[in-house]
């Protein structure tokens, strides 16, 4: 199935269509160097069309951006806590195909498999370009942990149904954890690794930070353009 093609789905094949594919995910180490670590992230109002995409690269490990790329695209596939992927994947794609270089990792705003089909967005998008992905979600989806202790880098692995899906990370201190997920080519040990190396400061690592500023850069200069929304780049 074509990424194209997932607004034509409904909700129920949307999930068939997730435990196909969950079938595929490949959680092992990444064995190769990471000189290019990529950033992505998306923008919408839940209940328009519209989605914009961002992917930013650094170089890896000294975090300098050396690209990025945009897309805007539409769908009609509904906001459904669980199938966000449907939504995202498609302009993320657009984007991703639009880079120059594609890095040797990419890190989403999102979940990786910690999401009750494992099928997170970074999950799926890894699977569709066969990268290593990494999830970065700012919020739980599935899973139980304890809280982890109030120092930078504290961890609490994640657990659903007896297997560790993630770990809760406390990238500062006195704020909430991100939520780490390996999304596919990649191991859970390296997954927490690279984004304790990402966090700059802030609490979500600086890769998705700056794909977050992108993203909401062309959205707000995108709206406020009068008449035809995809005429930005143009």
């Amino acid at each position: 199935m074509q990424p194209a093609d997932y607004e034509h789905l409904t909700p129920a094949q949307a999930i068939a269509y997730q435990h196909e594919l969950r079938k595929q995910i490949q959680i092992k180490p990444f064995d190769k160097p990471i000189d290019i670590i990529g950033g992505a992230d998306i923008s919408f109002n839940k209940y328009e069309e519209t989605v914009y995409a961002g992917i930013v690269l650094f170089s890896y490990p000294d975090l300098k951006i050396v690209g990025n790329a945009t897309a805007i695209s539409r769908t009609s596939f509904p906001y459904i806590s669980g199938l966000l992927a449907f939504r995202e994947v498609p302009a993320l794609l657009e984007a991703w195909n639009n880079l120059e270089i594609k890095p040797d990792v990419l890190v989403l705003d999102g979940q990786g498999i910690a999401h009750e089909r494992r099928l997170g967005i970074a999950t799926h998008f890894g699977l569709i370009t066969d990268a290593a992905t990494i999830g970065s979600a700012k919020s739980r989806l599935s899973g139980k942990y304890e809280e982890p202790a109030n120092i930078p880098f504290a961890e609490s692995p994640m657990y659903d149904k007896g297997e560790q899906i993630g770990i809760a990370l406390r990238s500062k201190r006195n704020c909430n954890p991100v939520y780490i997920s390996p999304g596919h080519n990649i191991s859970m040990q390296q997954s927490v690794d690279v984004i304790k190396h990402c966090i700059r400061g802030y609490r979500i690592p600086e890769p998705t930070r700056q794909a977050h500023l992108l993203v909401n850069q062309v959205r707000l200069a995108n709206s406020a353009k009068p008449g035809n929304q995809y005429d930005l780049f143009t």
